[in-house]
């Protein structure tokens, strides 16, 4: 194995991680569950360390990590919709701006060409929101110590940050058109 693959190596075990996510939400084990959550930001930000720090960045990097982050995040909103613990019309906003996202990301590049893209301040934050809110709800599920009002709070805060940040996208390419082309390298 090359060393520069490292980091994606660490990103396709992360994508690996999604049915086991599963298969232990179904068995609704969600001190396990929560485990593997933490396990898998820790991959996310162990690769994406190691990426920069010894400049391992790669093409192939640029898509596997979004994939891995959505996989486990639209996966964690599903099984924690099939278990009551979040609201179908969450779910539904979270996993259609995902693919909004991408369907625009693949409207924009068939008629522009290949563009680099970047995610905005918000969209990470609206990530940072959607990871908080699966955090508590596995962590009060595996305590036992359930407190409604801070997860209806967080539903609703990531229901705002997911709306806004897919407007926010959606007025990048159509307004703004803040993209930029993507530079030739190789992959290492």
């Amino acid at each position: 194995m090359n060393i520069s693959q490292l980091p994606n190596l660490i990103t396709i075990s992360r994508i690996a991680l999604a049915p086991v996510l599963i298969l232990l939400l179904k068995d609704q084990d969600y001190a396990a569950s929560l485990a593997v959550f933490v396990i898998a930001g820790v991959s996310d930000g162990l690769d994406g360390f190691i990426a920069k720090r010894f400049h391992f960045e790669s093409r192939l990097g640029s898509i596997l990590d979004p994939l891995a982050d959505k996989t486990l995040l639209v996966s964690s909103y599903v099984m924690l919709t099939l278990l009551n613990h979040l609201p179908f019309w969450l779910m539904l906003t979270v996993a259609f701006r995902d693919l909004f996202i991408i369907g625009g990301y693949l409207v924009y590049t068939s008629l522009v060409g290949p563009v680099q893209m970047r995610p905005s301040w918000l969209s990470k934050f609206n990530t940072v929101m959607q990871i908080a809110l699966v955090m508590l709800i596995l962590a009060q599920q595996a305590l036992h110590l359930v407190y409604p009002p801070l997860v209806d709070a967080l539903i609703y805060a990531v229901l705002l940050t997911t709306v806004a940040s897919g407007l926010h996208y959606l007025w990048i390419w159509l307004v703004v058109k803040e993209v930029e082309p993507v530079k030739e390298h190789h992959d290492r």
